[in-house]
């Protein structure tokens, strides 16, 4: 995938975001900040400390909107870079794009009845704490499982394998939430409203790219390498 996506180290980034505008939120999860001029994918990678061959691998994989498990995993992707980028993903999520998403929310619904901004405040949270359980888990049980199979150790009693997402409940609270706000808010619409329901989608949309990360990419690369250890 890295030797034949669209993407190449000769590339420069300033292209690959103005082109893919959401693999600004890749750039960052990686640790690269914004100001790179004219340099290229790979002059930035090195400077910045970044696995070039992980990043044009996500990158490659996400604007490619590939939908199958990859069957082949370049040698060259490090996996430890790649559990950094999904550790930052998440702590952007939990951290930042949730936590702001709500206090927006809450200001949108401030003027509505009270027993309707109750539901729509509960169904926000429900989503959230979906989101938490799923990114807790991968921190405390899949992340070190990981990190021990670099370091050649195989736990006897777990295999990514059991590795099962909880994406379908996720969606599921997203969804309802939408439908609410499109189908039956009771009060006028504002700026604000359709604002928040732009960024719900937005975030939905960044969640469903994490997880495809995380579902095609990141757990044959696991598979793979339970493979090499006995």
């Amino acid at each position: 995938m890295y030797k034949n996506g669209k993407y190449r180290e000769t590339d420069k980034m300033s292209d690959l975001i103005c082109e893919n505008y959401p693999m600004v939120l890749v750039m960052s999860r990686f640790g690269i900040a914004l100001g790179f001029g004219e340099k290229n994918i790979g002059e930035v990678c090195r400077q910045n400390g970044v696995d070039s061959c992980t990043f044009l691998t996500v990158v490659n994989f996400l604007t490619q909107d590939i939908n199958t498990p990859v069957t082949h995993v370049d040698n060259c992707l490090s996996i430890d870079s790649l559990i950094t980028y999904l550790h930052n993903a998440h702590d952007y999520f939990l951290n930042f794009r949730l936590p702001h998403l709500r206090r927006k929310l809450l200001e949108a619904i401030s003027e509505c009845p009270q027993d309707v901004a109750f539901v729509i405040q509960r169904f926000f949270d429900e989503y959230a704490e979906e989101v938490n359980k799923h990114m807790s888990y991968e921190e405390k049980v899949v992340f070190p499982y990981v990190r021990g199979l670099l370091d050649g150790k195989k736990d006897p009693k777990y295999n990514i394998s059991i590795f099962r997402k909880r994406h379908d409940q996720i969606e599921m609270k997203i969804i309802e939430l939408k439908n609410i706000l499109i189908k039956y808010y009771p009060g006028a619409g504002s700026n604000l409203l359709n604002s928040v329901l732009f960024d719900i989608f937005a975030t939905e949309q960044d969640l469903a790219s994490h997880n495809h990360v995380e579902d095609y990419l990141f757990m044959p690369a696991i598979l793979a390498l339970e493979k090499t250890i006995k």
